[in-house]
């Protein structure tokens, strides 16, 4: 599939802000209004863009949330490869994320949960008996500092007196 320019454009814009309406979007870029809404709707025709998700950074809610990055070794299947190991596993509701990789590992997932102990069952009784999984190393997310760009927290300057000799 091959975008034009506008299209291009378009989509850079929504990846900075999805809240961008197409008005001021025709604006900022020197388009038509309408032009700017066809783009949008070629775009997620084409599932070129699949979805507008809020950033949170829930540390500062009081929800609870048990994060992990899991590695995956697997067996790919035959004719199929990794994909539909990765379509299987892609389905659990705990799952976030799924990235086939090169390297030590098959598969990278990003995981939540309610906690500590269902992230572990999910692990020991849905990842680690599915029969082309090898092994599973869980890093777990103590803390994130920059999500897809974006710096969660502000940056504090010091304020300290400089001591010099």
């Amino acid at each position: 599939m091959s975008l034009t320019q506008e299209e291009m454009k378009v989509l850079e814009l929504l990846y900075e802000d999805a809240r961008v309406t197409p008005e001021r979007a025709a604006v900022m870029l020197g388009m038509r209004e309408e032009d700017v809404r066809a783009a949008v709707d070629k775009l997620e025709q084409e599932r070129v863009i699949v979805g507008y998700p809020a950033l949170v950074n829930w540390d500062k809610t009081p929800i609870e949330k048990v994060k992990a990055v899991i590695e995956v070794k697997v067996t790919p299947q035959r004719d199929m490869g990794f994909d539909a190991i990765a379509a299987r596993i892609y389905r659990f509701d705990e799952v976030t994320a799924v990235y086939l990789m090169s390297g030590a590992y098959d598969l990278m997932l990003e995981v939540q949960a309610e906690s500590l102990r269902t992230l572990a069952n999910f692990v020991s009784q849905k990842l680690a008996t599915i029969d082309s999984v090898l092994s599973t190393a869980t890093h777990f997310v103590l803390k994130k500092y920059k999500v897809d760009g974006v710096i969660l927290e502000e940056e504090h300057a010091d304020h300290r007196l400089a001591v010099t000799p």
